[in-house]
């Protein structure tokens, strides 16, 4: 696999949680998938999916890098109407989603929560 065909499953992805086509969503990913996030992880895909439904969070790219299964997106996560500056780090196998990890900075959310 090589850097042009991961960046583009990764984009798939996002592309496809965009649009709450959590079908599509899900064929990106492996059944093991491992997410880590800032608020908490998840292992498995059924466990992430069961979040993503319900969360229905967008994103709005900002810059894509890619390394053979490395891919690493900066994005906006747009989280109570409000985009969060986030990174997150997606390593592929057999051109599919195995895990990623997510950061970023939380204040203002918790700003809104005061």
């Amino acid at each position: 696999m090589n850097a042009t065909q991961s960046a583009e499953t990764v984009l798939r992805f996002i592309n496809s949680l965009n649009e709450e086509d959590f079908t599509s969503a899900r064929n990106c990913v492996t059944d093991d998938l491992t997410f880590n996030g800032v608020m908490g992880t998840r292992n498995g895909a059924d466990a992430y999916f069961k979040d993503m439904e319900r969360m229905k969070l967008k994103y709005n790219i900002r810059k894509v890098f890619a390394d053979d299964s490395d891919v690493c997106l900066w994005y906006d996560v747009i989280m109570d109407d409000k985009p969060i500056l986030s990174c997150g780090w997606y390593q592929l196998q057999d051109n599919r989603i195995r895990s990623f990890q997510v950061v970023f900075d939380p204040r203002p959310l918790l700003e809104t929560a005061k």
